[in-house]
């Protein structure tokens, strides 16, 4: 017999969804190829062979096989697919143009909470595919249209990190408390369950039926074949809506106790396809085995059960005494054959009796329903009750029913009975309708447990000896016995309580991450480490929190303690590479060359393909002062990430120290390129025209990076610098103290607004900034050499010449200037006496 297509297509995508689930990438393309071979006018198939060549990292295939789908918007999965491709490979326009054609297929996603360990969804929803659009207009350098649809994705999502570091890093203003917070949405999944809870309670109801059933029963294979699949074309997103995810949750446990109370049920085809075990049926397993058994029939001979449990009989509250019960059963034969008297209505069971201080159990009362129902509805019964049995089946070839072969090897070898209880029976000659003796209100509720919900799988057998109540129970698995092994199910109530707790702890906590992400994009460093330093423990020692600090440190010019969270990180996670090039340029600034080294070599040695790595041995090189193999590493990295913007930024430094300002001033615009709001590009822009004296241009580029970090003190005085060479030394005084304010201890800060005080007159305001600028770098010549003049221009001799002396030690190069200095004080003393005598 030939196989269906169909069967053979669906079989072909449980492989490559197994292998993609396993992370066996290579198996799954291999799949896939065979997948897009055999059904090559699905636009499915082209979706999982685009997706394992993306996965691969293979944009350029994943883009072509995407292509023909994804462009048109037909069809969603290669739509995102084609885009993320898109995205790699810098074809930023044909990525938007086939998102923008698909939105009807996304814009109404919603998969929040729909990802568990057993249920994902494959596709996207509105809120990944607007951060992917979002990622596409701002390489497309539509910034507009780019912070749109970051902020629609976190309306429809808080959690899209994504969304919110693009808005961060492209200077957005932004309320971040107003993001972090509940929706709607958010608020109605919590109410409805997560899939994952619903998941659980669903699998301990299938545990706790399955382990009321004996032992022959729970082990027994399974008739169902292997290969039979479903046609369901996505077993992932079929999860979501017939499985876990959807309404079915509570009668899970019912479509197991019809499969195992009918064989014949167990030929139906499982949701997720093929390639479940034969017991897949009679354990609980994940959602490829669940079970719709209102769809899908392929056996007339199978009746339609629905999926609703009927509803549970009226309980009654009776005494009972410490009694037991000891009982025989001679099952009689059960037809296969399914009759016209099945149709009938099912009479409504006798209650069961109780202790007067036992409740039964929602729970109980389930198992007990589903039990009779499913097993003894739609039986003709006696006027005591007693299900009547089938007749023969017509066809003797048939295989024997799955009670048949139950009852056969749990058949009882005891047939003795008591005449203590009362007997109510039929004539003898009527021994296949034996009615069961009637329950005593004086029984214990062990007694009924042999012929009312002992099995899950529904197999009611009727009883052919009277009962003796006065022998006590001796099967342990009684009906009592059942009742009080399943739990009562848990309110969803509390538990949505506990979720949405949950949920609010997480968004606070993700809202003082997002704070602190803010804040850094902004540079206020200083807020920045506050708010970091308000997470708990656990998450100050993770490296992310670490790096963000140690980056604000270095922002601040703070090295020594930025040094000290980078080495905290290398010992944490010593395979990370992102951020490392922020650590090299830390122990440059530090001149720990041999440390710069070190490191250097243990990334190159981890991973020549990091472009951090090649920063961290170009930094090492030029600390070393070898600016050609500086060069060479640098270019290294920008070939292997073109969008790294700090790679350009420190090649163009080492052209800058080779005095190549042709060069540099390419290598910065490429930085720029890479990344408009790197501000040390623009830093470097302003540092080569101002050595080439271009001083309007070198102005502009230091106010755009001043825009971008406002609260970097070097560049506030490198503008303070630019106009006092342009004579306009109170506009200099200005940026030169707001430098000082941002950064009082920096002393070169404070050197060049005590120079700008004492070129505009300011003799008491400059020396009192000297002053604590002497404190600050006792040692610095500069220092003294300044006072000396300050003094000199204030008539005092012996503290000029005292000053000059000490810079004339600090600095014997200098010697010459220091001398003349000196030599200048002399001669101003004589002109002044001349014209004093004169």
């Amino acid at each position: 017999m030939a196989p269906t297509h169909t069967c053979v297509v669906n079989q072909l995508r449980q492989l490559v969804y197994y292998h993609l689930d396993n992370n066996l990438l290579k198996n799954a393309l291999f799949f896939a190829e065979r997948l897009e071979a055999i059904d090559r006018r699905s636009s499915e198939s082209a979706h999982l062979l685009s997706l394992c060549h993306l996965r691969l990292g293979d944009n350029a295939s994943a883009y072509e096989y995407s292509k023909t789908a994804g462009s048109r918007g037909s069809q969603l999965g290669c739509t995102y697919v084609f885009a993320q491709a898109c995205l790699a490979l810098h074809r930023y326009k044909d990525g938007i143009t086939a998102l923008e054609k698909a939105k009807a297929l996304w814009g109404a996603k919603n998969n929040f909470g729909k990802h568990t360990a057993n249920s994902r969804q494959l596709l996207p929803d509105a809120a990944a595919a607007s951060c992917l659009l979002g990622k596409l207009y701002y390489g497309y350098d539509d910034k507009l249209k780019a912070t749109r649809c970051f902020e629609e994705s976190l309306k429809l999502n808080p959690f899209m990190w994504d969304a919110f570091t693009g808005l961060c890093d492209m200077g957005v203003p932004m309320r971040v408390e107003n993001i972090f917070k509940m929706n709607p949405e958010m608020e109605a999944i919590i109410k409805q369950g997560y899939p994952d809870q619903l998941e659980s309670q669903s699998s301990k109801d299938s545990v706790a039926s399955i382990s009321t059933m004996p032992d022959q029963e729970r082990t027994r294979p399974s008739t169902r074949p292997a290969s039979v699949v479903s046609d369901t074309p996505d077993p992932f997103n079929n999860v979501s809506t017939r499985g876990f995810a959807g309404g079915i949750f509570g009668t899970l446990g019912i479509s197991q106790k019809l499969n195992e109370s009918n064989p014949s049920l167990t030929n139906l085809p499982a949701a997720g396809g093929g390639g479940i075990g034969p017991e897949a049926m009679e354990t609980p397993t994940g959602p490829s085995a669940i079970l719709d058994v209102t769809q899908n029939r392929r056996d007339p001979g199978v009746l339609a059960y629905s999926n609703e449990a009927p509803p549970a009989p009226t309980r009654k509250t009776r005494t009972l005494q410490g009694l037991g019960m000891d009982f025989s059963v001679d099952a009689p034969k059960m037809s296969r054959g399914i009759t016209s008297k099945r149709s009938q209505k099912l009479p409504m069971p006798r209650a069961i009796p109780y202790e007067e201080h036992v409740d039964e159990s929602a729970a109980a009362q389930a198992v007990r329903s589903n039990s009779v129902s499913h097993t003894t509805g739609d039986r003709k019964r006696t006027v005591s009750g007693q299900v009547v049995p089938r007749q023969s089946s017509e066809d003797p070839g048939a295989p024997q029913r799955r009670s048949v072969r139950l009852f056969n090897q749990i058949r009882p070898t005891s047939t003795k009975s008591s005449s203590n209880g009362p007997t109510i029976g039929l004539p003898a000659g009527r021994e296949l309708k034996k009615t069961r003796q009637p329950i005593s209100k004086i029984m214990r509720p062990s007694s009924s447990a042999s012929t009312v919900g002992r099995q899950v799988s529904g197999n009611r057998k009727p009883v052919e000896e009277p009962m003796d109540v006065d022998q006590k129970e001796t099967s342990s698995r009684s009906w009592y016995g059942t009742v009080t092994s399943i739990q009562p199910p848990k309110s969803s109530e509390p538990d949505s309580v506990k979720q949405e707790v949950a949920l609010k702890f997480l968004l606070d906590l993700f809202r003082t991450f997002g704070s602190g992400y803010f804040a850094l994009s902004k540079f206020a460093c200083a807020d920045a480490l506050q708010l970091y330093n308000q997470l708990p423990k656990q998450q100050q020692d993770t490296a992310w929190v670490m790096a963000q600090m140690g980056r604000a440190y270095y922002e601040q010019a703070a090295y020594a303690e930025a040094e000290k969270y980078f080495k905290k990180i290398r010992q944490l996670a010593p395979t990370r590479f992102e951020d490392m090039e922020i650590y090299s340029t830390i122990l440059w600034h530090l001149k720990r060359e041999t440390d710069l080294a070190f490191l250097a070599h243990e990334l190159i040695d981890s991973s020549w393909q990091s472009p951090q790595a090649w920063c961290a041995l170009g930094n090492s090189w030029s600390l070393a002062r070898d600016h050609e193999q500086a060069l060479r590493s640098f270019r290294r990295a920008t070939q292997l990430d073109s969008k790294f913007a700090y790679a350009f930024t420190l090649q163009g430094h080492e052209h800058v120290a080779n005095e190549e300002y042709d060069k540099a001033l390419v290598a910065y615009r490429a930085g720029m390129t890479a990344d408009k709001r790197h501000y040390n590009a623009w830093y470097g822009l302003g540092r080569v025209y101002e050595k080439l004296g271009n001083y309007d241009k070198a102005f502009f580029h230091f106010e755009n990076a001043s825009r971008i970090n406002p609260t970097n003190a070097v560049l506030i005085c490198c503008i303070g610098t630019v106009l006092e060479k342009q004579k306009d030394a109170r506009q200099a005084l200005l940026y030169f103290t707001k430098a000082t304010d941002l950064a009082p201890r920096s002393t070169l800060t404070r050197f060049k607004k005590a120079r700008t005080l004492m070129a505009l007159g300011l003799l008491d305001h400059a020396l009192s900034e000297l002053t604590v600028l002497k404190d600050m770098a006792p040692d610095e010549a500069m220092v003294h050499f300044l006072l000396g003049r300050l003094y000199k221009s204030m008539r005092e001799r012996g503290l000029a010449v005292h000053h000059f002396t000490i810079a004339l030690n600090l600095d014997p190069k200098a010697s010459q200037q220091i001398k003349e200095a000196i030599e200048s004080i002399e001669e101003d003393d004589e002109d002044y006496e001349n014209s004093m005598t004169a």
